[in-house]
Order: structure tokens, then C-alpha cells, then sequence
């Protein structure tokens, strides 16, 4: 297993690669895709231990959704089964990566709350009413502080769920060579960026707005009928293309 140093380019094939894996069976993808958001939602809700269970879950089931990416290029067939059987491959590192990543991020937080009082964490995660209290704090330096601490834990975990239940690397190992897969391919990675945020936020946003200028009453409607299904067509592109990035830099490219 080595990683490839790739383009600036090889970022946007990633996105377009993700959008044919998608066309491959949209109907099957998207309903992987809401039944990984389903049980994500339904650990979060069990008292107490919710978010500790959502997070041990979510890199066993990113694998599944890698898993049926891989099956879908590949004319394989893709169910259920493989969301949630992915759990069972090398599911102890899988496990401590979910824990370390939990315990990552609210250290991150923590270190904003000393910067700022809390208030970033508060606006996060309270409720309208309290949101609409701290609208006119400034978050600049704790959002750049996170924003800061958390570029290299997404790096270092980017790729580790898969290698570590692909091809059996150990913790320490995944997050070594996924952060340093990142890093020879920053490059690719930025346009990358720049991809999801252009399909993600700027184009759902720009024809969000288009809409309500011509329909300006009917904003649920709008929401129901435009944004929800752009969204289950947007998301499993989105995640097909981590396996596109994954493919490219440690496995042979494939046509799709």
C-alpha cells in the first residue's frame, strides 16, 4: 500500500467521480445514505450515551457506504448489508477511532470555550432563542482556532476507517498514513474543498434564493419539494466520492 501524489486537478475528478458512482443506482446509494443518517439520529437519541454511540458507529458505517461505492463501480450488488457489515471488519480499531475522534473534537471545543467563554459551543449547540442571544458575539478567533486544530484531525482521519478495515492497519497506523496521504495531496484536496462547498452550499443556496425571489410565499413548500430531494442527491455523490479520493491516491483508478 502506497500513496500517490496526484494533480490539483485529481480533487474535482473526485467530485465528478462521486456523481457517476451515484448514476450507477441513485435509488439504492441515497437509501444507504438516509439509513446511515437514521442511525446516527436514533444512537444520538439513547440517553446519556447517545453521542458516544453515534460516534464508536460512524466509522464502521463509513466503511459500509465506501463498501457499497466500491460495489456499485464495480457492478456488484449493494444492500443493507453492506452499510452495516462493515461494522464487523477489524471493528476494534474501528471502535477506538470513533473514540478518539469524539475525544478530538471536544477537546477542540474546549479550547475555544477558554477563548471565548463558551460561547461558540453554546451557539452550537442551543436552542433558537439562545442562538438568537449570542447573534451579535464576535466568533471570529474561536471559529479560526477550531477551524485551525481541526484541519489535521480530519486529515489524519480522512482516510483511516478504510484503511484499517481494507486492509488492516492498526490505529496509529491508519491515522499516520491517511494524515500523511493528505498532506502529499493538499493540493488536490483544496479544489476538492472548493467542489463541496460549490454543490454543497453555493449552488443549493443560489437556487434556494432564485425560488423564494419567484415564489416568495412558499418557503415549506420550496423546502419540501426542491431542497430534499437535491439534498438525497447531493449527500450520496458526496460520500461516493471519499471512496473516488481514496481509489485514486492508494488503489489503481478505475473508469467509471
Amino acid at each position: 500500500m502506497r500513496a500517490q501524489t496526484l494533480p490539483p486537478a485529481a480533487g474535482w475528478r473526485w467530485l465528478a467521480g462521486g456523481f457517476a458512482i451515484f448514476r450507477r443506482n441513485p435509488p439504492v446509494l441515497g437509501m444507504l445514505v438516509v439509513a446511515y443518517w437514521f442511525t446516527v439520529l436514533f444512537l444520538n437519541v439513547v440517553p446519556i450515551l447517545g453521542a458516544l454511540l453515534a460516534s464508536l458507529a460512524i466509522p464502521g458505517l463509513s466503511v459500509g457506504l465506501m463498501q457499497a461505492a466500491q460495489n456499485l463501480e464495480r457492478g456488484k450488488p449493494v444492500g443493507l448489508q453492506t452499510l452495516y457489515g462493515s461494522l464487523k471488519e477489524n471493528p476494534k480499531t474501528l471502535l477506538g477511532l470513533g473514540a478518539l475522534y469524539l475525544c478530538c473534537t471536544l477537546g477542540i471545543l474546549g479550547v475555544s470555550a477558554l477563548i471565548d467563554g463558551g460561547d461558540l459551543l453554546r451557539y452550537m449547540l442551543g436552542g433558537r432563542a439562545e442562538r438568537s442571544a449570542l447573534e451579535d458575539n464576535d466568533f471570529t478567533l474561536p471559529a479560526l482556532v477550531v477551524l485551525i486544530l481541526l484541519v489535521p484531525v480530519l486529515m489524519a482521519y480522512w482516510f483511516a476507517p478504510v484503511l484499517a478495515a481494507w486492509h488492516k492497519l492498526t490505529l496509529g497506523k491508519s491515522l499516520f498514513f491517511s494524515f500523511v496521504a493528505c498532506w502529499m495531496n493538499w493540493r488536490p484536496f483544496l479544489n476538492y474543498g472548493l467542489g463541496l462547498l460549490l454543490v454543497s452550499a453555493i449552488i443549493p443556496g443560489v437556487l434556494l434564493g432564485v425560488l423564494l425571489l419567484i415564489f416568495p410565499g412558499a418557503q415549506g413548500f420550496i423546502a419540501g419539494l426542491v431542497m430534499m430531494p437535491l439534498a438525497l442527491i447531493v449527500a450520496p455523490a458526496i460520500f461516493a466520492s471519499f471512496y473516488a479520493s481514496y481509489r485514486d491516491i492508494f488503489g489503481i483508478s478505475e473508469i467509471v
